[in-house]
């Protein structure tokens, strides 16, 4: 795997700190790190609580597949968060707890690529050849798409997520020598930076892509509980099959997650569910790899998909910081309103790493350079003149942080 690992390009924080490194902000202001996507809210004291009252389970193996009754939790929440047809979602088959969605996406990639002398041939040039499999991603991403697929003998094939498309993929623009060769659509609704969901008929559209060129689509749902319009949450690519009366959710699989929802990324709590024959060689899969969830984190996890009061408190912070920060900034930079997430894609009056710089070095407030979670593709790179801001600190602290980054962004345009 060496030749693989040197292929891996430096993670985002690895470079914004180098991008850091040497500069001494002013003394007089506090440090605000809008850059890395950690939930500051507090955990919910239920779930620490069943973490303290489950301590002597610390004893137990834990089985990789998790307890029956976490996976029915699992299911009933999916079931009734996206109007899926009752009893559709088989805690026997359908679902299967994991440690944190980062770990999962990265072993995902490795289970269902097949770059062997043993894969299936497919068409090129109406030849049956071999030849290197095919991630689609977005761009920009969360880059454990890229590693997990570069580690897994796939190319990534980045797919650009520009204003003009909505900051939604278009799965239109890619050519069909791509689609021949593709063996994962990796998909994220809420998008991570841009806060853009897909509609319905966009996931369908993938669903589609897939029965057609023989894929499969991973769609990461992490951010699916934090949105903007308590009357309008995001759709998920299990809702997508159900209305396509597609029950066996055949070739779609979601990945979801308690850090975000329940401000709980320390517990590395979460599922994917979707299609049984794929989950199933994934399971067969994670046999070996040895990352079976503690039944400590299982009973807390069974607590926190039971609850959806904690849930809605937790948007009604992030919705008070997205109306107080947008406010402020609104006639400084330009940025879209995200429908989900807790993310602002600012557009940058120059290059976004030479703003983060000065950013920092003048008003002591760290964001993230879009450059940093993008690749430049033929149409130039869509990260490029663009910040994200993640609103995880409390609301004094955006507030801050915004007045300073007007501050910087104004003294800019002098």
């Amino acid at each position: 795997m060496d030749h693989k690992i040197q292929q891996l390009q430096p993670y985002p924080f690895e470079r914004l700190n180098r991008l850091k490194s040497g500069i001494t902000p002013p003394a007089h202001l506090s440090h605000i790190a809008l850059s890395i996507g950690e939930p500051k809210h507090p955990a919910p004291e239920f779930v620490k609580q069943a973490l303290r009252d489950s301590a002597d389970q610390l004893a137990l193996y834990p089985s990789t597949k998790g307890t029956l009754a976490l996976r029915e939790v699992i299911s009933q929440w999916l079931e009734k968060r996206f109007n899926l047809n009752l009893a559709s979602v088989d805690p026997e088959r359908n679902v299967l707890p994991v440690t944190g969605t980062r770990e999962a996406l990265f072993a995902f990639t490795q289970a269902v690529i097949d770059y062997s002398p043993n894969q299936k041939p497919k068409v090129n040039n109406n030849e049956q050849t071999i030849q290197q499999p095919i991630v689609v991603a977005p761009n920009p991403f969360y880059q454990i798409y890229e590693g997990a697929a570069i580690l897994a003998g796939a190319k990534p094939y980045y797919l650009d997520c520009t204003a003009d498309q909505g900051f939604i993929p278009d799965l239109d623009a890619v050519p069909e020598a791509i689609w021949q060769r593709c063996q994962l659509l990796q998909i994220c609704s809420p998008g991570n930076p841009t806060g853009a969901v897909m509609s319905i008929a966009q996931m369908q559209q993938a669903i589609a892509l897939a029965d057609k060129y023989d894929f499969i689509v991973a769609s990461d749902e992490c951010y699916s509980e934090v949105y903007l319009d308590e009357g309008n949450p995001p759709a998920g690519l299990l809702q997508a099959c159900n209305e396509m009366n597609r029950q066996d959710f055949r070739r779609c699989v979601v990945f979801h997650s308690l850090s975000k929802r329940s401000n709980l990324p320390g517990l590395r709590s979460g599922f994917i569910a979707g299609d049984a024959s794929v989950l199933k060689d994934f399971f067969s899969y994670r046999t070996y790899h040895g990352c079976a969830m503690s039944l400590p984190v299982q009973l807390a996890s069974m607590a926190a998909w039971g609850d959806e009061e904690h849930v809605q408190s937790n948007r009604a912070l992030y919705r008070e910081k997205f109306s107080a920060v947008t406010e402020i900034l609104a006639d400084v930079l330009d940025f879209p309103k995200p429908d989900a997430s807790f993310y602002l894609w600012a557009q940058t009056p120059i290059d976004d790493a030479e703003f983060a710089r000065g950013l920092f070095e003048q008003q002591n407030v760290t964001l993230l350079p879009g450059q940093f979670v993008s690749r430049a593709s033929t149409n130039g790179n869509p990260g490029q003149n663009r910040v994200r801001m993640a609103l995880v600190a409390s609301t004094e602290e955006c507030v801050e942080a915004a007045l300073r980054i007007k501050q910087y962004a104004q003294g800019l345009a002098l």
